[in-house]
């Protein structure tokens, strides 16, 4: 008997792992929710998992087997459901095949006596959680290609939960992904060529393959195959917010246990005028129904045109058992010599004594290049807003916050000096973005007016360090205006009214044609049109103010293929980490 601690601690919702990046290496399954009318959570994990034969010599390698438990709770602000909750495998259908050990992170949650494991939890997380994770390994005498199953249940008063069963097999195809000796730094409309190559280090032959690319906004690859498929242009709705492409390729044939094979046609990345930093994704696994639906995550494809994308057997070597999901993948970043133009949009707004109006400030990217820390998810820019004389702030986007005259924390959000807002982790070209902050008329002032600033989201480094025109990262926010003051409100079009109706609601960033989006912006994705003037009243919500700090860069459509990506993805390093400040 043994002890083992789950890693229930972790939550993992569809949503945020939507966030974080990873390519499935393999299906994942999830059982149908049964009818009920208590909740009903459904149990999930890897539908297969291979396993390394028994060595010769030496411990058997061990294999992660991670099971789930998916709560359908619609409340994002939900902490899920409460109560003692009790998970049981069955791992009798894999006696003699697999043999169940203890990881490496013991503990008295789980406990396995002879083949079966009872695990204790309390509650279930809404959305996507971990049960635990087991270790499994090949048993002494198990052949190459013999599997099982294993059962898995769970109870608790007042819920129900649907059962889960995976199969566990000795043996299998692993397929490695060679890394491409990419140059990293680029001009745009520099282009490498990507001879994708592979090596089956498994001990079975694989039965077609998938090759997987995904590229962000900055890159193209201009070659176009029949048997591959395309979501379209990088940053196009609905996953404008990520800014990435994906192109999948289905390739026939069997892919030999220790060969290595390489494209028979031309493959290359092209970074494009908009390129600044940009990331390529390369990935092969064997080619199925269910893993090409787990790489599409339920976006829009269309068939290329043009031959047919072949690959070639370059080498034999010795059949080596990896049998690892995690080499499955390369990953490449580029650093592309370009620039964008960030340029600050203020406003005017009149208004007597006791009046409330709605002004729209922000910004837009006049490029040519997008701008993403795809990597870090950290936002681009910082949007600096210092309220003008005789005007107090109301009511203001979530995604800004108050801050004292010099930048410091502030406890009262209302009626503050100066507001901050963090752009999201993207901002693409041709882009636009405009926050409503709703400003009563304590005084009236004329020609009161409030710096607005496009800046680095660093206070004491302000620059941005991409931007080579920064003479129109600030503009101004007129109250007032009497006519014999400048009047020069920046890259503006007007953006405040006056009076008592309901603000506008603010939205995502918007392909802009070059004018300034006024108060009370709708829109809903950057490929959205350029907002219409709104009236005053309390500022709407920022429905971008989420976004900022997902690191999103994958698209899944469901809960199963969320876990797909946890199981086999390879998770994005945090490459650029920087000091949020002011």
């Amino acid at each position: 008997m043994s002890r083992m601690s789950p890693r229930t601690a972790l939550r993992r919702t569809a949503g945020s792992l939507a966030a974080a990046g990873l390519l499935a290496a393999g299906s994942l399954a999830v059982a149908t929710p049964a009818q009920a009318a208590d909740p009903v959570f459904t149990l999930g994990g890897p539908a297969e998992t291979a396993l390394h034969p028994y060595p010769a010599s030496g411990a058997p390698q061990r294999s992660s087997l991670g099971l789930t438990v998916h709560n359908p709770d619609p409340d994002e602000e939900s902490t899920g459901w409460e109560g003692e909750v009790t998970y049981t495998l069955d791992f009798s259908g894999i006696e003699g095949i697999a043999q169940v050990l203890p990881p490496e992170d013991t503990g008295s949650d789980c406990e396995i006596t002879g083949a079966t494991a009872v695990c204790h939890d309390w509650g279930v997380y809404a959305g996507l959680s971990s049960i635990a994770d087991f270790d499994l390994a090949a048993a002494k005498g198990s052949k190459d290609g013999a599997s099982g199953t294993i059962e898995v249940t769970g109870s608790a008063d007042g819920a129900t939960f649907t059962p889960f069963s995976t199969k566990v097999t000795v043996g299998g195809p692993d397929l490695v992904m060679q890394q491409l000796p990419f140059d990293q730094e680029l001009k745009p409309g520099d282009t490498q060529p990507a001879p994708i190559t592979f090596t089956n280090q498994g001990t079975t032959a694989a039965d077609g393959v998938l090759l997987t690319l995904r590229y962000s906004r900055g890159l193209e690859i201009p070659e176009q195959y029949a048997n591959c498929e395309y979501n379209g242009e990088a940053g196009d709705d609905p996953f404008d917010s990520y800014a990435w492409a994906t192109t999948l390729c289905f390739v026939e044939g069997s892919y030999e246990p220790g060969a290595t094979y390489t494209l028979g046609v031309p493959l290359s990345v092209e970074a494009t005028e908009r390129a600044f930093y940009d990331t390529f994704i390369y990935r092969i696994n064997e080619d199925s129904g269910a893993e090409r639906s787990a790489q599409r995550a339920g976006a829009s494809f269309t068939r290329g045109t043009g031959p047919r994308l072949t690959l070639e057997k370059v080498t034999s070597s010795a059949r080596s058992a990896d049998l690892d999901p995690w080499n499955n993948q390369q990953e490449a970043d580029f650093r592309t010599e370009n620039t964008a133009d960030f340029v600050a949009v203020g406003g005017k707004a009149e208004g007597a004594v006791g009046d409330t109006v709605t002004a729209g400030i922000g910004f837009r990217n006049d490029g040519p290049a997008w701008i993403g820390y795809i990597r870090s998810g950290e936002p681009v820019a910082t949007l600096d807003f210092t309220v003008p004389e005789g005007a107090e702030v109301t009511g203001k986007p979530d995604a800004c916050r108050g801050v004292t005259a010099d930048g410091k924390y502030r406890e009262n959000q209302n009626a503050a000096p100066r507001y901050v807002c963090d752009t999201r982790m993207t901002v693409r070209d041709g882009s636009e973005r405009t926050w409503p902050f709703d400003l009563k008329i304590t005084k009236v002032v004329p020609n009161a007016s409030g710096a607005v600033r496009i800046r680095n989201t660093w206070l004491q480094d302000p620059e941005l360090p991409f931007d080579v025109k920064p003479a129109n990262n600030t503009a101004k926010l007129v109250l007032n205006d009497d006519g014999t003051g400048s009047g020069d409100t920046g890259g503006t079009s007007g953006g405040a009214t006056a009076g008592g109706a309901s603000g506008g609601s603010t939205g995502g960033d918007t392909a802009g044609s070059g004018t300034a989006g006024t108060a009370g912006t709708s829109s809903g994705s950057d490929s959205g049109s350029a907002g219409t003037t709104g009236t005053s009243g309390s500022a709407s919500p920022d429905t971008d103010g989420g976004l900022a700090s997902t690191g999103s860069v994958a698209l899944m459509s469901s809960a199963a293929a969320a876990v797909a990506l946890a199981v086999g993805g390879t998770l994005y390093v945090t490459t650029r980490r920087r000091a949020r400040q002011g």
